[in-house]
């Protein structure tokens, strides 16, 4: 999924910070890029999903992790047609001249909207672009093992999440390098810390259904998840070593009967 570079415009603090990098602002932007986008929310089977979803299950939606500068949207390819409709609705975006699938804020205070295809007959390790003159997607195969989850409610603006397994299995999955690449899997161990019993068994289930290089490509992405450090703005992987090293053993162990 599309992550934002450094922030673009908008007022600078006299430190030189940008507002919107400060936690309590981000949650402010994110709150009314949420209400915005109440249009596209609404319609049928869209799901927010990315790097956001860790920050939208923080209690009272806390936004503590500044992951990137956009609100990933998954839309449905048999939702599709639906969502064209509404998208005259989104008045505070209009889309990208550049990727036409992202719609750019007309106001500082708002994210991107990033629309991404889910297909869940797709094979989770490719990919297509579903052609339109309006709104063209990628369909990204690792969001086929997404499902939807949770609605949650802010500002008055509801949003369905995905449930927390399937989102972590997508973001083991997506092969990404750099910095990216870890950020991502930080998002992993942010989800990591808010589920319970019955999200690691739908993982553990979900994996098993893997190919085999699928498989490994999840506990290869672990393995480097528990070595990571520190970065700023995001959950400090070193204190939940353990918890990721428990996951992958679970993982590991599972996989003996397996072809």
């Amino acid at each position: 999924m599309r992550k934002a570079a450094a922030p673009r415009g908008g007022p600078v603090d006299p430190d030189g910070v940008h507002p919107y990098t400060r936690p309590v602002a981000f949650r402010d932007r994110l709150a009314a890029t949420i209400r915005a986008a109440r249009p596209a929310l609404a319609s049928p089977g869209v799901l927010v999903v990315g790097s956001e979803v860790p920050n939208l299950l923080e209690p009272g939606a806390a936004a503590t992790l500044i992951v990137s500068q956009d609100l990933d949207l998954g839309v449905p390819v048999e939702g599709h047609a639906a969502l064209k409709q509404r998208l005259g609705e989104l008045h505070d975006f209009e889309p990208s001249p550049d990727e036409p699938s992202v719609w750019i804020p007309r106001s500082p205070d708002l994210l991107e909207l990033n629309f991404v295809g889910m297909d869940p007959a797709q094979d989770p390790a490719e990919a297509y672009v579903l052609e339109d003159d309006r709104l063209p997607l990628l369909v990204f195969g690792a969001l086929s093992l997404v499902s939807p989850g949770n609605e949650i409610e802010i500002g008055g603006t509801r949003a369905r999440l995905p449930r927390p397994s399937g989102l972590m299995l997508e973001k083991l999955l997506t092969d990404r390098t750099g910095e990216k690449g870890e950020r991502d899997l930080l998002v992993v161990l942010a989800l990591l810390a808010s589920t319970g019993k019955g999200d690691l068994g739908e993982l553990e289930r979900a994996f098993r259904r893997l190919r085999p290089e699928l498989r490994h490509a999840v506990r290869s992405n672990l393995t480097i998840l528990s070595l990571l450090g520190a970065r700023a703005g995001m959950p400090d992987p070193r204190p939940r070593r353990a918890d990721v090293a428990a996951l992958l053993r679970r993982l590991e162990a599972g996989e003996a009967d397996l072809p």
